[in-house]
């Protein structure tokens, strides 16, 4: 029984697996040549601990030096009054973000003080926090030294209020 559609031949299988094979392939060299950021790290594998205070209009500290392929917990904390964003990297990949900061307060979903039930913010690269709140993230930079990293509040207004900051990745 088809329940309404023509049974697939040998060369309608084929196709399918061409095509597939064919999107994989774009998405992993997508992945290739688009920035490596690193990845979530393990906590067995932490090699240190950086405390993040974010404020109205910055971070403390306002810029942070890792060694290529370090992994560093991160212990953030979000002393403003507004709610803010911890998000680490590269400049591209934040003004995409961005785009979707502001489709999440312009439906309403992301507020000055927080995100609501319907929001979807849930990035491995990124806190997003209520005034008062605290969170840990766990970030493997990666193995090389040739990338351009900051961390930065994609919130809508914070970034171009000045809300990000430098990230130098030394050779290890």
């Amino acid at each position: 029984m088809t329940h309404g559609r023509p049974p697939r031949t040998g060369a309608a299988r084929g196709f399918a697996v061409v095509a597939l094979a064919l999107a994989l392939v774009a998405a992993t060299s997508a992945r290739a040549h688009g920035p490596e950021i690193g990845a979530p790290g393990e906590p067995a594998a932490v090699d240190r601990t950086v405390e993040i205070v974010m404020r109205d209009t910055r971070y403390e500290p306002a810029r942070l030096t890792v060694t290529a392929g370090e992994t560093v917990r991160f212990e953030v904390v979000n002393r403003g009054e507004l709610v803010h964003e911890f998000n680490i990297a590269a400049p591209a990949m934040h003004a995409e973000h961005q785009a979707e900061m502001q489709a999440l307060m312009r439906d309403g979903h992301l507020t000055a003080t927080g995100l609501d039930a319907h929001g979807e913010h849930d990035h491995p690269n990124s806190l997003l926090l209520a005034p008062g709140a605290g969170g840990e993230l766990i970030w493997t930079f990666p193995d090389h030294a040739d990338v351009e990293l900051e961390f930065a509040c994609n919130v809508p207004g914070h970034y171009e209020a000045g809300m990000v900051g430098a990230v130098h990745l030394r050779g290890s």
